[in-house]
């Protein structure tokens, strides 16, 4: 695919490729808590929101570029 560009120049604002790792913690830190609370029989489970914060994360959500240049659009 050497003629492949980016057809919309909507790029993430850092350098942070992905937020799989993140995801991935706070996923498994909710299933920690929630199976503890299933344990003791508490009848409130929490949500993820309430378990990790979003804005810690690296990266920090995406913008539209028009001022690319040809290089940066083919990434």
């Amino acid at each position: 695919m050497s003629r492949s560009k980016r057809k919309t120049p909507i790029l993430p604002n850092c350098q942070a490729s992905s937020e799989k790792t993140e995801k991935q913690k706070a996923n498994r830190k909710l299933r920690r808590i929630v199976k503890e609370k299933i344990a003791v029989s508490d009848e409130e489970l929490p949500q993820k929101k309430e378990i990790s914060d979003i804005w810690n994360w690296g990266k920090d959500g995406k913008s539209y570029r028009a001022d690319l240049t040809k290089k940066e659009k083919t990434k």
